[in-house]
């Protein structure tokens, strides 16, 4: 996409039709008088940001909520692209947001990428509502932080950090035990000092170590990389410094000090790694030992769930057919508990994966193998008795009375009503028409841009059409057809759209 479209291509993007047909022509908005950097203030410690971003990331923070998308518009006019605007919202999110929980309101940061995604897929009209809808998350964190004690992240005098040779050490360190200070010091003096692959291959494993915040550490840790991907890794340094405090979230007492549950299978697969054969990367690829590791996740702990993957590496199975029973329990799972809990498992599985594709360490990416697989155990034991009858290798396709599009919109209708039904019929239309494959998914982001009211529909959907292409295609259109257990559906267009409707001045 080009960001720097003169005034006429934004507003020919910005008129979009179908379900958002109203949104309409950009207006000319009220002038908004100049904010240089110069009159730009800093509260006493708070942490800096660059020069050239700073203003922008100012205006965020101080704009009212009632007020933002006026004011981002008209900033867009003047000259601001959507790379400006996309680092911007995701260093004011690091500053401001407090990260622990890894979840509720942080969400205005782990969101960010996924919103990128989302307008990538777009149509060039409906680029910039992403970038709109987090804004006006950020905003709303925002005030829920402010609510909760107001936190903010503050800057380190320089005598408090460790030497450049030694940061990358003393930060393991303090990562190891569970020390958010001596961690916070560490970080900014490597993220000084280090390239993104370095500082990452250490994160990967932090990341997956502990399951807590169902999944959140681990997505933050893919979706942090990812953003610092696109905006560059000169704004590395707040990012990670809030990456880190938010890996060190615990409860209770030290971790490192005692066995938890949460962190048993971390501190275990750590030991397995050494059982996997040396060339377990090669192996035959077996769409039946895909649906034998769907069928015996449903039952195996933890420890045995890491197990079985060791097995099958051992047994000389492809870890692609691995990774491809792991993405269908989690699908199932979401199937069989449409709700929180069972679209993280999606997104947890999504983040390992990209970690593991990511990651140039072969011990890491055994490790995230081994730790997906004791993940998804985990969250079943969670979510607590499931319905015994939702399985994915067992659903039926379904009739679908229409054609083409006609028939994409039947299944979103149904999805509103009959989840079941229009999973079966997806399965239908992925086998008999794949090439409206594409089709079906930009519906659904259709409808999160004028439907959607909460983080994890960017989320989810992002994460599920990425995975639709890693699964093979074997499996691929049954784990599709999982999705329409939680995608947007049919429905009111929210007061948000109605909102960027104003904003942009359409009638």
């Amino acid at each position: 996409m080009n960001d720097r479209a003169p005034r006429r291509n934004f507003l020919k993007r910005s008129a979009v039709v179908g379900t958002l047909a109203g949104l309409g022509d950009f207006a000319f908005l009220p002038g908004l008088p100049h904010l240089a950097a110069a009159d730009v203030q800093l509260a006493p410690g708070r942490v800096r940001l660059s020069a050239d971003i700073e203003p922008l990331v100012r205006l965020l923070e101080d704009t009212e909520r009632k007020q933002i998308l006026e004011t981002v518009a008209e900033r867009m006019r003047r000259g601001a692209t959507y790379q400006d605007l996309m680092t911007a919202l995701m260093l004011a999110g690091v500053r401001g947001i407090q990260p622990r929980p890894v979840g509720f309101k942080f969400h205005a940061v782990l969101v960010v990428h996924s919103a990128h995604l989302a307008s990538l897929a777009a149509n060039d009209r409906d680029r910039w509502l992403p970038l709109f809808w987090a804004i006006d998350t950020f905003k709303a964190s925002q005030e829920r932080n402010r609510k909760e004690g107001d936190w903010s992240m503050r800057e380190l005098p320089a005598d408090r950090l460790p030497a450049a040779h030694l940061a990358g050490a003393r930060f393991r360190e303090a990562m190891a035990q569970w020390d958010a200070d001596a961690a916070d010091a560490g970080i900014t003096a490597w993220s000084r000092n280090a390239g993104q692959s370095e500082i990452y291959e250490v994160f990967w494993r932090l990341g997956a170590r502990d399951f807590r915040d169902i999944g959140h550490k681990a997505i933050y840790v893919a979706n942090s990389y990812r953003t610092l991907q696109t905006i560059g890794w000169r704004h590395a340094e707040p990012i990670l410094r809030s990456l880190a405090y938010a890996l060190v979230a615990h409860e209770e007492t030290n971790p490192a000090k005692r066995d938890d549950f949460r962190d048993r299978p971390g501190r275990d697969n750590l030991n397995n790694l050494l059982k996997v054969r040396r060339d377990w990367q090669q192996g035959k690829p077996s769409a039946a030992a895909a649906g034998e590791l769907l069928q015996a996740m449903r039952t195996l702990d933890a420890a045995a769930a890491s197990l079985r993957v060791i097995e099958m590496l051992n047994k000389e199975i492809s870890p692609a057919s691995i990774w491809d029973g792991l993405f269908l329990f989690a699908g199932e799972l979401l199937m069989r508990q449409p709700g929180i809990v069972g679209l993280h498992c999606v997104t947890t599985i999504n983040a390992l994966y990209f970690g593991y594709q990511t990651s140039g360490d072969d011990v890491t990416r055994r490790y995230l193998l081994l730790q997906a697989a004791a993940f998804l155990s985990l969250f079943r034991q969670r979510m607590g008795k499931l319905p015994e009858d939702l399985r994915l290798d067992a659903i039926q396709p379904a009739e679908l009375k229409a054609q083409g599009t006609t028939a994409i919109e039947e299944i979103f209708h149904d999805a509103d009503k009959d989840r079941l039904l229009a999973a079966r019929k997806a399965l239908t239309l992925a086998t008999r028409e794949p090439d409206r494959i594409a089709e079906l998914m930009a519906a659904s982001r259709r409808l999160i841009f004028a439907r959607g009211t909460d983080s994890h529909d960017y989320k989810f959907s992002s994460a599920v059409f990425e995975d639709f292409t890693h699964v093979t295609p074997d499996w691929r259109n049954r784990f599709l057809a999982s999705s329409l257990f939680y995608l947007r559906s049919a429905g009111a267009e929210t007061d948000l759209t109605r909102r960027i409707r104003a904003a942009l001045g359409a009638k």
